[in-house]
């Protein structure tokens, strides 16, 4: 059930990525300013890190969690409604920040009701399923776009949301304890703590990267596909991103690869593959080789995440909770940006020099992973 919830509730943050031509049409809006149906979403969701982390420790964290899912059946279709793009952004800013109260609750909850021996098969599920959302959110909105319109996304995803809100009421099982209450000194100090750590700032520095690329490519992917020398068709380029959940199947191992050859060589095998693959795929020009280059990528990012998880595990003692709390905020500031940059780099450049200097942040984050100590 955690697994569906992460599914679901993280799949917001992808829904646009293959509408932006749409909104750019509809709304008559320039490329630029359609990518902040994803950036919006992206932002407050960051935001809303920070507030419902500790929110979660005060009122419980099932409650934030159906808080936030009730919130996300009653904002979501109402984006559906959108007449202007100013409101379809505001609200997909909504949407972002309610999405919010799942995963740093999530976590936490599960270290609350689950017993150690199924703690960590719980939380691979977790993450497998914060993975498979960037793949699954894509494709299911691309899908339903090609079927009825782009409207229909929204309005099925407030369905799926408000169905997952009545089985979480019905099967969550309400935990012993909600969490430590602690107070604004308590954040503050250890705040202070992390941010002087020379390891959690590489840590930083590395995550900002990872979803900044992931949505940079796939903002460009359809496009970059349907152009010379490719002109694939929409079911075409529905297929391509489909592909990407084959890279994603290694997630789940991602937990006995790290135990066989350490957690840092684990990372920096997985940035070293999402380099790689970002690379070669703005300089093949054969189809098949292409489509296997974005597998790759998305195989690196996805032996990448479960690492850092990790990573913030051992490193962050008993303030890992805090330091995934801003993990997570980074990650969605990345994925604000993600669109952003890649549009204006493609405005200036072609789609080689994009992928290049998308391929480029990685390689630098791979030389940051290489100065982090345990």
């Amino acid at each position: 059930m955690l697994f569906w919830c992460a599914l679901i509730v993280v799949s917001g943050a992808y829904v646009t990525t293959p509408l932006l031509h749409v909104f750019e049409s509809e709304f008559q809006v320039s490329k630029t300013m359609s990518a902040w149906t994803s950036s919006s979403f992206s932002f407050f969701y960051a935001i809303g890190f920070l507030l419902f982390g500790p929110l979660s420790d005060r009122i419980g964290r099932k409650t934030v969690i159906l808080i936030g899912l009730l919130s996300l059946a009653i904002t979501t279709p109402l984006i559906g409604l959108s007449t202007s793009f100013s409101v379809l952004v505001i609200l997909r800013g909504l949407q972002g920040f309610v999405a919010s109260t799942f995963a740093p609750s999530a976590l936490a909850y599960a270290f609350d009701v689950f017993p150690s021996n199924r703690l960590i098969t719980t939380i691979g599920f977790i993450s497998f399923g914060y993975v498979t959302s960037g793949i699954f959110g894509q494709v299911l909105a691309d899908l339903l776009y090609q079927w009825a319109s782009w409207k229909t996304v929204f309005f099925l995803f407030g369905f799926l949301y408000f169905m997952t809100f009545i089985a979480a009421s019905i099967y969550f099982p309400t935990p012993a304890k909600s969490g430590e209450k602690e107070g604004v000194r308590y954040y503050i100090i250890n705040s202070k703590k992390i941010f002087s750590e020379r390891n959690f700032i590489l840590i930083y520095f590395i995550t900002i990267t990872l979803l900044l690329t992931f949505m940079g490519m796939y903002t460009l992917l359809g496009d970059f596909f349907s152009h010379e020398p490719f002109q694939l068709n929409e079911k075409q380029i529905l297929g391509v991103r489909a592909l990407g959940i084959v890279g994603m199947i290694i997630s789940p191992f991602a937990g006995k690869i790290v135990n066989k050859l350490g957690v840092l060589v684990t990372l920096r095998t997985g940035i070293g593959l999402s380099a790689l693959g970002l690379f070669l795929l703005g300089g093949g020009n054969h189809i098949l080789f292409l489509v296997g280059m974005s597998i790759v990528y998305v195989m690196g990012i996805s032996i990448t995440f479960p690492s850092i998880m990790v990573l913030i595990g051992e490193l962050g003692g008993n303030i890992r909770a805090l330091v995934n709390t801003y993990y997570a905020f980074i990650l969605f500031i990345g994925a604000m940006l993600g669109p952003i940059i890649a549009i204006s780099l493609l405005s200036i450049g072609t789609y080689f020099t994009t992928f290049l200097i998308l391929s480029l942040l990685l390689v630098g984050s791979f030389l940051l992973s290489l100065k982090i100590k345990i």
